[in-house]
């Protein structure tokens, strides 16, 4: 895939793409724990079964090799910033896959652009879990005990500076990551743990919660008008399938499927789930 740098009111964003061929892209959106290389292997599979123009695949402001202010991202700049990025690429309209966090600016960006945006596939999406539905504290922690945690590791890695990065590095070469990581995943996927210990960003990651937390859901999401599917893993610890509840109250055109014996990660312990969603139209 060609990779270019867009400039953007987030600041410079690198975006990975294949040819362009029609007026409306498909553009995946990666999580808070990752980059654009978390769609490398659902990018490969749909690859071998057919046609894969027109894909938009940024690094979001923050992540991977987008470098950004954390401290001013908040979802409404970086779903501008992915608009503002398509559109620079000569695209009138997409179609968005948002993994995780991704799903949280897909949704955003649907709601920014209704004219724009032709559906919203949700893989694994951080929607009222990341949001908090304006829970308390004590509730929060109860619904989402694995998302509290893993925000502890996070701040006590952001609090250690590069030498938390290096850490996790260590704890990737001698296998102790995919131990800890095993609850993520469904199935063993140790090249998905190792691409997650080297685009870690603890702060951006912390910044996004943070931000999650404080966002008018209800109010932002309503406004979407186009269809809008949620893929969840039956083992999910922090996007379960019970989150749509609350949102098909919004999105009455929101479709759900949950797949058996998978984690937070379905598009890469599933890479063929999206080839449909992913093939030129």
């Amino acid at each position: 895939m060609e990779k270019i740098e867009v400039n953007t009111p987030c600041g410079a964003v690198a975006v990975r793409r294949t040819e362009r061929r029609g007026r409306t892209a498909t553009v995946l959106l990666h999580g808070a724990a990752g980059s654009w290389t978390t769609w490398r292997a659902a990018i490969d599979s749909a690859e071998s079964g057919g046609d894969v123009s027109d894909l938009v695949v940024p690094d979001l402001p923050g992540w991977g090799d987008s470098p950004a202010d954390v401290d001013t991202l908040d979802p409404a700049g970086i779903a501008a910033a992915v608009a503002a990025t398509v559109r620079a690429l000569g695209y009138e309209r997409w179609r968005l896959v948002g993994h995780s966090l991704g799903g949280f600016v897909a949704l955003e960006l649907a709601a920014q652009e209704p004219e724009a945006t032709e559906s919203v596939v949700l893989v694994s999406a951080t929607t009222f879990g990341g949001q908090g539905d304006r829970l308390g504290a004590v509730e929060f922690a109860r619904r989402y005990p694995a998302l509290l945690g893993l925000a502890a590791a996070m701040r006590a890695l952001d609090a250690l500076g590069p030498a938390g990065i290096r850490f996790v590095g260590v704890l990737d070469r001698i296998g102790l990551l995919r131990t800890l990581t095993a609850p993520l995943f469904g199935r063993r996927v140790p090249d998905a743990v190792t691409e997650l210990a080297r685009d870690l960003r603890p702060a951006a990651f912390l910044r996004a919660l943070a931000c999650a937390r404080r966002y008018p859901a209800a109010e932002r999401w309503r406004r979407v008008r186009c269809p809008v599917l949620a893929v969840h893993g039956d083992h999910d610890l922090f996007s379960p399938a019970s989150d749509d509840l609350p949102l098909s109250r919004l999105l009455p055109q929101l479709h759900s499927t949950v797949l058996p014996a998978t984690g937070h990660f379905a598009h890469v312990e599933h890479p063929s789930l999206l080839a449909g969603a992913l093939h030129a139209r």
